[in-house]
């Protein structure tokens, strides 16, 4: 018991030398875990693309100094969970749910080119549906218009044809109406020679009868007083 009480200030002075080496390591630990915490900004679940790299290397922490835990792929969406501003890192999830930490630089908020490629190949997809659609549609209006227009010509033509034989119909008509007065002219003349010729005899023989008979009647009285 003795020797025991001799080494009590012994180790006292021990601990004590020990502890105040350890302070300052301690202090230190904790200043930089109250460091990192401070600068590991945690934000609300976003959505962020990988950069279209060949591969993009992932970290198990917020630095270059925290060893690989794999790779991501190349335009890939993941979830950012938080970022270390001191370190210029992020801690994403990918579609597998694992998380891990990525330079910012690597992250964008645009979709990358690789995800952005079927979306517009839709589009073009689409895009190309419609102009079908609007030729198909104007290729149907241009033969509708285009039956219209012959059916117009049709009528047309048609309509031309008519008139054209009309005109010869009125043509035909006309030279019977011309041949119809010469032969009205033709037999007025006639008619009227035909009088003229009723009356020069009618009138010949008056003037005949006028003529014998004055000499006729005379006659007869002379004999008729010789008579007696």
């Amino acid at each position: 018991m003795p020797g025991i009480v001799r080494l009590m200030p012994l180790l006292s002075i021990h601990f004590m030398t020990i502890t105040n080496d350890l302070m300052p390591k301690l202090r230190l630990i904790g200043l930089t875990l109250f460091a990192l915490s401070v600068s590991a900004v945690v934000h609300a679940e976003e959505t962020r693309y990988v950069s279209d790299e060949l591969n993009t290397w992932v970290r198990s922490g917020p630095g270059d100094n925290y060893r690989l835990a794999g790779t991501v792929t190349a335009g890939e969406a993941v979830t950012l969970l938080q970022t270390n501003d001191a370190t210029q890192y992020g801690q994403v999830r990918d579609s597998n749910g694992r998380t891990a930490w990525i330079p910012l630089k690597e992250l964008t908020s645009e979709p990358s080119f690789k995800t952005r490629v079927p979306d517009l190949e839709s589009q073009v997809k689409t895009l190309t549906d419609k102009l079908t659609n609007i030729d198909t549609t104007w290729n149907q209006r241009t033969a509708d218009m285009q039956k219209k227009v012959a059916e117009s010509d049709g009528v047309i033509n048609g309509l031309k044809d008519q008139n054209q034989k009309l005109k010869n119909e009125l043509i035909v008509a006309q030279k019977k109406v011309s041949a119809a007065n010469l032969q009205l002219d033709d037999k007025q003349r006639t008619i009227i020679m035909q009088w003229f010729m009723y009356g020069g005899g009618v009138l010949g023989v008056g003037l005949i009868l006028g003529l014998v008979l004055p000499r006729l009647v005379p006659s007869r009285k002379r004999k008729d007083r010789w008579m007696n």
